[in-house]
């Protein structure tokens, strides 16, 4: 069988220290609709639809936990394709951040030609967002 674009992985394995949600300003929400920018115009923002389902796209963005991360891997944005915006669990830590895991993660290699050198960056995706320790029990 040959690998499918997108393969699923535990968050576990793709971020073995953890995770964390980026604080927002006041007021902001954590998660937040994906731009479809050649839909949109200045003055009316369209949500991008995910191809495969139709859904709207949502996206967070969190800090791996590694300390060996690079500064472009350091800062990671997870999508979902949902009805409604997925909601965070509730930060029960003493850090700013709010520790995460993952629900039905996957993952899609591809090539960042953005930079001086192309790197394989990754693109990822999940159904759902719990605390720490919880994936199993929601999957």
């Amino acid at each position: 069988m040959a690998m499918q674009k997108r393969f699923p992985i535990p968050t576990t394995s793709a971020f073995p220290y953890g995770l964390g949600i980026k604080p927002t300003a006041e007021g902001e929400q954590a998660v937040t609709p994906v731009i479809d920018f050649d839909k949109s115009t200045k003055e009316n923002r369209v949500q991008a639809l995910d191809k495969d389902t139709g859904l709207p796209l949502w996206q967070v963005t969190v800090l791996d936990f590694d300390p060996e991360a690079g500064k472009k891997d350091m800062v990671v944005t997870v999508k979902f394709a949902a009805k409604v915006q997925p909601v965070p669990p509730a930060n029960n830590s003493a850090m700013p951040f709010t520790p995460v895991e993952f629900v039905g993660l996957s993952a899609l290699p591809y090539v960042d030609d953005s930079g001086s050198r192309p790197r394989i960056a990754w693109s990822y995706r999940a159904d759902g967002m719990v605390e720490p320790g919880q994936a199993k029990k929601a999957a």
